[in-house]
């Protein structure tokens, strides 16, 4: 068992091509031990978002702070405190924090 305090981990900045304002800590994962699954804390600036991508995984979201749409193909979703988020595999999404507003979240994935 583990209880880990995210003041200890620093967020990095997010260098993936099509990514504005964002950083990434990794809150639990592989170097803790974790078998199956790794939690992020993902921060985005005011106007900031991740890359427009997809992948072969799902993961679950969940928003900490702020406000912001999630991209996709067809209208963008609104993001809001609370909010809870499933992004199923192969499709394509986009996190962007609205232009007055950051943007905080976790983000689970499977272990790859």
């Amino acid at each position: 068992m583990l209880v880990k305090d995210e003041a200890i981990v620093k967020p990095n900045p997010v260098k993936d091509e099509g990514a504005v304002g964002a950083r990434m800590a990794v809150l639990i994962g592989p170097q803790e031990g974790a078998p199956n699954f790794v939690m992020r804390r993902i921060e985005l600036d005011a106007g900031g978002c991740t890359p427009y991508h997809s992948h072969a995984w799902e993961h679950v979201v969940y928003i900490l702070e702020g406000t912001g749409k999630l991209k996709n193909q067809s209208e963008p979703l609104d993001l809001k405190p609370g909010s809870s988020v499933l992004v199923l595999p192969n499709e394509e999404h986009q996190f962007a924090a609205d232009p007055e507003s950051p943007l905080v979240f976790l983000c689970t994935i499977p272990k790859r």
